[in-house]
């Protein structure tokens, strides 16, 4: 069936619509190319340039300006990067009057956009004057400039191009150019010509995308390298992301010098017969090690059978080929006897004999509340991360910390935000490129984090009164390492299980059992073992050591979590180059 298209389209619609058609016409007939592109190089002693572009443009429609864009970042040396540093100094028309332009610089690239006057059906000329600082190759045996003077980012044709660059009088009879004209990677030549200091390269009809450029050979010694400072700072400038791990220096330094540092405590340390007052075993090793380490938590354990708690019992865990060594936690006082035991000894009660239980023996004699080692596996778990905050929460409530672990933890993630966000501003803004060499940011990002990672662990700051208890838990320490034999045998006779809690807290239960062997000692009653005889430290210490590896193992395990969870060229001019190669380039276009 057809259907009337003034049906579909009431006629006053139809006749707005054509007449935005008509009206736009002439924008669809748009076109231009460039006539000519003309480049004037005055290359100075140290290396620099000094350039003129006169470009040409022929067009047919209405345009407002042109683009001109210019490469900034080339790859350098073992992942690096070097940036051209360029200094637009005019912009003008073919009568010398300047030009309206914006410029900004995005990846890699300068970016000019020129206002034109005029540009209707007609040819223009802009002239486009800029210095560049670093735009000669310096090697050991030459130099080089090897420049794209017109760039292969043009999507019109070039009718005619050409560049004349003028040399320091010296180099005169020493030079060798040669030019190269086409695509990108193109090695067709160009016509050259070097006469006294000046080499002149040609190309006429250059298609779109195709550009020339010049390579121009020069000894040694004519052109002078700037210094090792200069090129320091321009590597600085290629390259900013290489301040990151000194930023990430001062930042995490500061914050040490201005939170994490300890106070000097006025005391030095001397052995000390006894553990600081109202101390458990667990927040001294905690105190000295700033933070809670899995020894801590069996000495919890050891310490509430020694308080006459629990009683630890070795058993045998009969398994289906094998029998293993196994230990069974007999509760020795009711919950209503609890109440000297700090929260995170009361946590582990609660883990291992869930609910209120009796402690009254059954009629075969076993215990009415136990718990076997074995059956805390993927149980006890839950119970850790409670046990460990409300063991740095008692030192934080006895006044130890300024800056306690956890604090010192967000202060270490300020110091990573403080860090990380100016050059986040700076990249956004478009006032640094710090993503142009991915091998150093990598690197360089890599240094920060360790950087941030060790100062954080330096964050933790104790008070003075913590750092006098510690002071004092070294001199404890000390006590125990090297006591000898006639002191002990002075002490009461529950010393050696005594302090064993405390001696396993700070790792040196091994030296503490040794300085008791041949001291005649009464077996602990909260510890029955499997093998009875005479008492003997060590032994009885090597036995809670493989006991309390046990029980880390155990309290440490949990249930495995599904599969569907988530976690956690040599010397000399080799005649080799391109249309394309060196610096320079880019391209350009109309609007």
């Amino acid at each position: 069936m057809k259907i009337r298209f003034s049906a579909v389209l009431p006629g006053r619609v139809f006749l707005v619509v054509l007449f935005l058609c008509l009206a736009t016409a002439p924008g669809w007939a748009r076109a231009y190319h460039v006539a000519m592109f003309d480049s004037t190089v005055h290359v100075d002693d140290d290396g620099s340039a000094r350039i003129t572009e006169k470009i040409t443009f022929d067009f047919r429609g209405q345009f407002q300006g042109v683009y001109r864009t210019i490469p900034v970042d080339y790859p350098g040396p073992r992942g690096t990067n070097y940036s051209l540093f360029v200094r637009v100094t005019s912009i003008t028309d073919d009568s010398g009057t300047a030009l309206k332009y914006e410029k900004h610089t995005s990846k890699g690239f300068l970016n000019l956009k020129i206002y034109v006057p005029g540009a209707v059906d007609a040819q223009r000329t802009v002239n486009i004057e800029y210095a560049v600082t670093n735009a000669t190759k310096f090697f050991d045996d030459h130099d080089e400039f090897y420049w794209n003077v017109t760039g292969n980012d043009w999507l019109v044709p070039i009718d005619e191009a050409s560049t004349i660059v003028y040399f320091p009088a010296q180099a005169s009879g020493s030079m060798q150019a040669q030019a190269f004209r086409g695509a990108f990677h193109s090695s067709e030549r160009a016509e050259t010509s070097v006469e006294g200091p000046a080499v002149t390269a040609n190309a006429a009809k250059l298609l779109p995308r195709g550009g020339l450029t010049i390579d121009v050979y020069i000894p040694s010694g004519i052109l002078h390298q700037p210094g090792g400072l200069t090129r320091a700072g321009w590597f600085l400038q290629s390259n900013p992301v290489i301040t990151l791990p000194v930023w990430a220096f001062v930042v995490m330094f500061a914050l040490w010098w201005v939170k994490g540092r300890d106070p000097d405590p006025g005391m030095s340390v001397a052995p000390v017969y006894e553990p600081p007052e109202k101390m458990r075993p667990a927040e001294l090793g905690s105190l000295l090690d700033d933070g809670v380490a899995p020894r801590d938590i069996t000495a919890v354990l050891v310490d509430l059978a020694v308080r006459g708690y629990i009683k630890i019992v070795e058993t045998d865990h009969k398994g289906l080929l094998t029998t293993t060594k196994d230990y069974e936690f007999q509760l020795l006082k009711n919950r209503d006897a609890w109440g000297d035991l700090n929260d995170y000894e009361r946590a582990m009660m609660d883990r291992m004999f869930v609910g209120t239980f009796p402690v009254a023996p059954s009629p075969d004699g076993h215990p009415a509340s136990s718990v076997r080692l074995t059956e805390l596996r993927n149980h006890f778990y839950t119970a850790l991360p409670v046990m460990k905050d409300e063991i740095m929460s008692a030192l934080k409530q006895k006044g130890m910390y300024t800056v306690d672990p956890d604090s010192a933890h967000i202060l270490a993630g300020f110091g990573a935000a403080a860090i990380v966000a100016p050059y986040l501003l700076l990249q956004f803004v478009g006032w640094a490129d710090f993503l142009n060499s991915t091998p150093l940011l990598v690197m360089c990002g890599i240094i920060a984090a360790v950087i941030v990672f060790l100062f954080g662990r330096l964050l933790t700051a104790t008070s003075l009164k913590g750092a006098r208890t510690q002071v004092e838990i070294r001199g404890f320490q000390e006590f125990m390492n090297r006591v000898d034999a006639d002191r002990l045998k002075r002490m009461p006779l529950d010393t050696f299980e005594k302090f064993l809690p405390y001696a396993m807290a700070l790792g040196v239960e091994h030296r503490w059992a040794k300085n008791f062997e041949g001291i005649a000692q009464n077996p602990p009653t909260w510890y029955q073992g499997t093998s009875p005889g005479m008492f003997n430290s060590i032994y009885f210490v090597n036995s809670i050591g493989y006991m309390s590896q046990q029980a880390t193992s155990t309290f440490v395990s949990a249930p495995r979590a599904s599969s569907g969870s988530s976690g956690w060229s040599g010397g000399g001019f080799s005649g080799g180059g391109f249309s394309g190669g060196g610096f320079g380039g880019g391209g350009g276009g109309a609007f």
